[in-house]
């Protein structure tokens, strides 16, 4: 569980309904479903207009990201990588056949299977960079309906507003019926901002950031596999990959050990 990303859904909502009833007003006054409808409909039917059902399935797929840790240990990936590349120096780059079905992630499988087959590098480079490219797409594709949403939310707002003044103008005779025009008015603004900003852009940029460390291992992983085929030191491997690290990564890791 990302506790992080649960605050942060917590603390926008709690703090805005709070400031509310601190203003005087009650959480009753937002429950319009007129407003919800409008807002929550057409911000779907326009998401629904503008990608494919595969892309909504994407980022659907993605959604657990928000809330879900998914950050990959580093540390743990680079010596997986060097034990497989002491074994290959050992035992010859066949068993690495073998170790692929063990391998914690399916790209180091696949390139672990590509060195045991005498694969050229350039065709493990290329076959496992086209695996990360087509995951760098679906993230970039899932974001984007996300981020979508977030632009399309406010202006349904809008139009929520802009229909309940229409009401309202059209009752100034019966003012019994003002009050209920003004507050889908007002309220489908709301649900338009609490959208955007509090939901769907939000959850872009998390998938976005998260993934970001994820091709990081990725690029690990290639990187690693490369060096087992060249034939490099298992010491000189574990150096090359631990310059992916931060400086900060790295006095940490450093910090536990001791």
């Amino acid at each position: 569980m990302d506790f992080a990303a649960v605050i942060g859904t917590f603390l926008g909502f709690a703090f805005i309904l709070t400031g509310m009833v601190l203003e005087g007003g009650n959480i009753g006054q937002i429950l319009q479903i007129t407003a919800a409808f409008i807002v929550i409909g057409g911000t779907s039917g326009a998401v629904f207009l503008s990608f494919p059902i595969a892309d909504f399935k994407t980022a659907f797929s993605l959604l657990k990201t928000v809330y879900f840790n998914e950050v990959p240990d580093y540390n743990k990936l680079i010596a997986e990588i060097v034990d497989y590349s002491q074994k290959a120096r050992k035992e010859g780059v066949i068993i690495l056949e073998k170790e692929a079905k063990n391998a914690s992630d399916p790209l180091l499988a696949l390139g672990l299977e590509a060195v045991a087959d005498g694969a050229d590098p350039s065709l493990v480079k290329e076959m496992m960079e086209n695996q990360l490219a087509r995951l760098e797409e679906k993230v970039q594709t899932g974001a984007k309906v996300y981020e979508s949403a977030g632009g399309y939310a406010p202006t349904l707002g809008i139009i929520g507003a802009v229909m309940g003044l229409i009401q309202v103008m059209q009752n100034l005779s019966d003012p019994s019926k003002l009050g209920a025009g003004i507050a889908v008015a007002f309220v489908a603004t709301i649900y338009g901002l609490f959208l955007a900003n509090l939901i769907t852009i939000p959850y872009s940029t998390r998938i976005k950031q998260k993934y970001q460390k994820i091709f990081v291992a990725k690029e690990i992983i290639i990187s690693g596999v490369l060096s087992i085929q060249a034939g490099e030191s298992p010491a000189l491997i574990e150096r090359k990959l631990e310059t992916y690290l931060t400086d900060n990564k790295k006095k940490a890791d450093k910090k536990e050990a001791a």
